[in-house]
Order: C-alpha cells, then structure tokens, then sequence
C-alpha cells in the first residue's frame, strides 16, 4: 500500500508540537506578567516571536507536503487537506481527521492566550501610567482624538529617582 500520506501526517505532528510550545511560552509569560517581573516578561516575548516565526514555518512545510502530496493524486497543489481525506487509505483517515482537529484547536487556543495575555498587559501599562499620573499629575495631558479615543502624554520626562531634601 502506498503510504505518500505519511510526510503530510509528520508535518502535522510536528506543527501540533511547535503549537504546544507556544502555548508553553503564552503561560510562562502570564506568570511572569502576574509576577511583575518585567525583565522575565521581555525575554518571554521574545521568545514568543521566535516560536511564531517557527510555527510559520511549520506551516509552510505542511502547505507544501499537502501540495505536493495533492499533486502526487493528481489533483491542485491548492487543494485542502480534508478535500484529500478520501484519497488517504481508510485505516489512516481517522489518524488525519484526528489531527487536523488538534492543529485547529491549538490555533484556537493559540488565540485565545495571546487575546489573554494581550489584555493583560495593556492593563498592566494601564495601571502604571495611572500610578505614574497621581505621583506626578503634572507631567501628563490628556487629550481626546476626533474618535473619542483618549490620549496620554507626557510633558516632562519623569525621573526615575529623585532626591528628597
């Protein structure tokens, strides 16, 4: 039995587990976000980007084994991976539907984290700046955009130590 399926079935694997990482990477983050450890939190963004730019290449590898595998049945280099699933043997569809629903759960998941983290962080910048404006009300303005978008900035630069007496 021909088995041309298997290097798409590895590329899959392989994707879920860079996926996996990534949500790794999003936890890491938050606890670092919750522990307010803004050095942590700058090196788990980092590497964040870095694991985008791996699972985008993850799925570059997957869009072309698909292609070329789609290719090898005579059909477009286009074609989707479940458009493909009646030309995969039988006893191997169930294996491709089972991962093609793990990798759209993790992109889903993958979302959500990052929406998640997202917010946290602009509430964390939030509330620094709030604390920012009450020490030092005078170094900020607001201004509001014709949208009805509020605008902080900040007049002076504000010290980060100061001398008392």
């Amino acid at each position: 039995m021909n088995n041309a399926w298997e290097p798409v079935a590895e590329t899959l694997r392989a994707e879920i587990a860079e996926y996996g990482r990534l949500l790794k990477l999003f936890e890491e983050q938050r606890n670092l976000i919750r522990g307010a450890d803004p050095e942590g939190v700058l090196q788990a963004s980092s590497a964040i980007q870095l694991q985008v730019g791996v699972l985008d290449q993850c799925r570059r590898n997957r869009e072309r084994e698909v292609g070329s595998f789609a290719t090898a049945l005579g059909r477009p280099a286009t074609a989707t991976l479940r458009s493909l699933l009646p030309q995969i043997a039988p006893d191997a569809r169930p294996l491709f539907e089972a991962l093609i629903g793990e990798v759209n759960l993790l992109i889903h998941r993958v979302r959500r984290d990052g929406r998640q983290n997202h917010r946290l962080l602009a509430c964390t910048v939030e509330c620094h700046q709030e604390v920012l404006r009450r020490l030092r009300p005078e170094a900020f303005t607001k201004t509001y955009a014709p949208d009805g978008r509020v605008s902080v900035a900040t007049l002076r630069p504000i010290p980060l130590t100061s001398t008392a007496g």
